[in-house]
């Protein structure tokens, strides 16, 4: 079985930064990308950050292109999200998602979720 832990979320002002953790565990050997998702209330999970198995390959939303950054560890089992000049529009649960399948970094379907961790963002 596979857990992923989302760490790191918390309140910050506008324009401020956050970094976001997640650990995974269990049969992760076979992991391939791993992401990061998003649900702000009454609205549907999005699309925020994909990365590869080696990290050579990422994938941001629009809204984030250029203020987020997403990085992974291997030897850690841990995938990032850095997040600088934070957005009120930006407050939502943060998701991360795996998956051992590449094709995932295209169909954006993850096969693997972590509980989501709340980012909320002040004006």
């Amino acid at each position: 079985q596979v857990q992923l832990v989302e760490s790191g979320g918390g309140l910050v002002q506008a324009g401020g930064s956050l970094r976001l953790s997640c650990a995974a565990s269990g049969r992760t050997f076979t992991f391939g990308p791993m992401a990061w998702f998003r649900q702000a209330p009454g609205k549907e999970r999005e699309f925020v950050a994909g990365i590869d198995w080696g990290g050579g390959v990422t994938n941001y939303a629009d809204s984030v292109k250029g203020r987020f950054t997403i990085s992974r560890d291997n030897t850690k089992n841990t995938v990032f999200l850095g997040m600088n000049s934070l957005k009120v529009e930006d407050t939502a649960v943060y998701y991360c998602a795996a998956d051992r399948d590449y094709s995932a970094m295209t169909t954006k379907n993850y096969a693997f979720w972590g509980q989501g961790t709340q980012v909320t963002v002040s004006s």
